[in-house]
């Protein structure tokens, strides 16, 4: 007979992702809806054991849904790596009554909601994470925002590439997914894109197409490169020795993590949210929100986590058509 919930814990794990608050939102309403009490755990897993917890009611999260970031904030955790760690998060989730948990954040979160599942703890996750890297899920909150985000401040760096005709190494986030160098490449008309799952460390390829396409008259270059690749400022060098052309490296960074949630990330999380609270009403343990093929379900963590994610090869196929390189 499934375990009734009573109260519902909320925390969000690991990166900061843009719609992580509409999350958390939708968690602690739905949960108040559905007649449960709500606790938020402050700083992820490294406040759970340090029992940084707070009582959420509804004005807990008024005024939340357009803001970036996580009210919750998040941090890294190394004790909660080890069995003692969690054997001592899952005993101050009973201690505090939480019988039901929702993580907001990416495969680590989740492999943390795995073990306290196996210690007795009810636990949904959330996808929550800019890359898109999560294997069972086509969307993950925060990714919309963060390459709107890229996209718009890639389009101002082509403006004074095209004024100055250089080439522009712009670097996106994205350590081992390239999803965010894939669509900005296309949305900004990139010449070149540099993914981890596909790069060759062939630099002279790409020397090769800037001297093709000035031959033809192009006046400027842009190439989109994944933080994972890097090194954008020492392949400028190279890569302005090589051609003659002037070539400037431009980091993005962490303001791709920041700033206010598109609708597509404020809809898509809390309806997520939503739903994580209602597999725990329903008596439901370790498992993973997903939004697969038009509809939202769910997975068993580790199912979920045994998939693989990689580039999809026709969309990589179509980057590199319209990038001219044909």
């Amino acid at each position: 007979m499934a375990k009734e919930i009573n109260t519902i814990g909320v925390l969000t794990s690991g990166g900061d992702a843009p719609g992580m608050n509409a999350a958390i939102r939708a968690v602690v309403r739905t949960a108040l809806a559905r007649g449960k009490k709500v606790k938020g755990i402050m700083k992820g897993y490294h406040g759970l054991l340090r029992e940084e917890i707070i009582d959420m009611d509804i004005n807990s999260v008024s005024d939340i849904i357009q803001k970036g970031g996580t009210i919750l904030y998040t941090a890294r955790c190394m004790e909660f790596m080890t069995p003692e760690g969690q054997k001592k998060a899952a005993d101050i989730c009973k201690k505090h009554g939480i019988d039901g948990l929702v993580v907001i954040g990416g495969d680590g979160s989740f492999r943390g909601a795995q073990k306290l599942s196996h210690l007795g703890v009810n636990t949904v996750g959330v996808p929550g994470t800019i890359d898109l890297d999560i294997a069972c899920t086509d969307f993950t909150i925060g990714f919309d925002t963060a390459v709107n985000t890229a996209m718009e401040a890639i389009d101002k760096v082509r403006d004074t590439s095209t004024s100055h005709e250089r080439c522009s190494i712009i670097e996106v986030m994205g350590r081992h997914a390239g999803y965010i160098a894939l669509w900005c490449g296309i949305a900004n008309g990139a010449e070149d894109i540099l993914l981890p799952e596909r790069y060759d460390n062939n630099e002279q390829k790409i020397i090769n197409h800037i001297i093709t396409n000035r031959k033809r008259g192009k006046k400027h270059h842009i190439i989109i490169n994944a933080e994972g690749i890097g090194h954008s400022a020492s392949m400028a060098k190279r890569i302005e020795a090589a051609t003659g052309m002037e070539t400037r490296a431009t980091i993005l960074g962490h303001m791709q993590r920041g700033g206010s949630p598109t609708c597509k990330d404020r809809v898509y999380a809390s309806i997520m949210g939503a739903y994580a609270v209602d597999l725990l009403c329903a008596g439901k343990s370790n498992r993973v929100v997903a939004y697969k093929h038009g509809e939202y379900i769910d997975y068993e963590i580790d199912e979920a986590l045994a998939m693989k994610k990689d580039i999809d090869e026709y969309q990589f196929e179509i980057s590199q058509l319209l990038s001219g390189k044909w």
